[in-house]
């Protein structure tokens, strides 16, 4: 096995579009990396997503250049990545979206290449060539550091919206194309079409503001207090687990460690207690306020204000004023 000293990312090409947790990517990488950061990319022959990529910056862009493969299922994007590998050596780092996709696929080629794969990670540094990979661990309670240090690639997941995306020039830039790609036709499956989740008109994911309901808000007229608070705020309704029971609510209105994770500028917790399992997916908001009646509720631990009391109270009056 011939390890080479870079650095790579799997850039997620969604119906020809590039998945913004790639760009995520590019900005984390080039900040922690002395290697070289470089994104494999599959798309259609017609396409040319790699401009889009060069914006943020990366030092080299392998292109695969492929239209069956680019409508390829995960068993077969597998096959061609292993063969990437077989050809141009093993990287340090491969590093994957920790979205359907990445979740699916990385697991496979780590098995293929018999190495080590940390999900779900929340922080990503280097000693030396060494990838230290941060992860909430034993039921989300405590934060664990994993290496992997005696295989390569070290590959990780890394969660959306765990990092910030940031163009940059890359004056030094390289590109590079490849079309011999050896992938082994998946048999087992045929696949009829492809759609993108439908996407609601505020996705949580990019929202500015987002208001979010707990447990300890969860009757119908909390939730129409919450609703007309967001709606006056242009914000964004989010959710805690408990409440995605609920008909109305789904996964992608769930914000923490096994829903969303987000970064708002405005974050306002109603009726929310705290716990790791949700204050992990909203570490990178700017502001957050929070009302409980718990005047010992962890929430406050990560709120810039806070207020105890009756959260529909405060909505409604908050909501009055506006």
């Amino acid at each position: 096995m011939t390890v080479i000293k870079e650095n790579w990312i799997f850039a997620e090409n969604d119906l020809n579009e590039i998945n913004p947790v790639t760009f995520q990517l590019i900005t984390k990488m080039n900040q922690i990396s002395h290697d070289p950061v470089v994104v494999v990319l599959i798309e259609k022959a017609v396409a040319n997503l790699e401009e889009v990529l060069s914006a943020y910056g990366p030092d080299k862009i392998i292109t695969i250049k492929d239209d069956a493969l680019a409508s390829g299922d995960d068993l077969e994007i597998t096959d061609a990545l292993a063969d990437l590998i077989k050809q141009k050596g093993t990287p340090n780092t491969l590093i994957f979206p920790a979205t359907v996709a990445g979740r699916s696929i990385a697991p496979r080629l780590q098995a293929r290449l018999q190495t080590g794969l940390t999900a779900d990670c929340l922080d990503l540094h280097f000693e030396d060539d060494l990838l230290v990979q941060t992860k909430p661990s034993y039921g989300d309670n405590i934060m664990c550091e994993i290496t992997i240090p005696d295989c390569r690639p070290q590959m990780v997941t890394a969660r959306p919206n765990i990092f910030s995306a940031e163009k940059k020039i890359n004056p030094n830039l390289q590109m590079e194309t490849i079309s011999n790609i050896l992938w082994k036709k998946d048999d087992q499956l045929q696949i009829k079409s492809r759609v993108l989740p439908v996407q609601k008109a505020k996705d949580i994911k990019q929202a500015k503001r987002v208001v979010a309901i707990g447990r300890g808000s969860k009757t119908s007229k909390d939730i129409d207090v919450a609703k007309n608070l967001s709606k006056k705020l242009n914000a964004s309704l989010g959710v805690t687990r408990p409440l995605t029971d609920l008909d109305e609510f789904t996964i992608t209105d769930q914000i923490g460690q096994s829903g969303q994770t987000i970064a708002p500028d405005l974050l306002i917790n109603l009726g929310i207690s705290g716990a790791v399992q949700y204050t992990s997916g909203i570490s990178n908001a700017k502001v957050v306020v929070s009302i409980n009646t718990d005047k010992n509720a962890q929430i406050f631990k990560h709120s810039d204000y806070f207020f105890v009391g009756n959260a529909q109270e405060f909505a409604k009056s908050l909501e009055a004023i506006l």
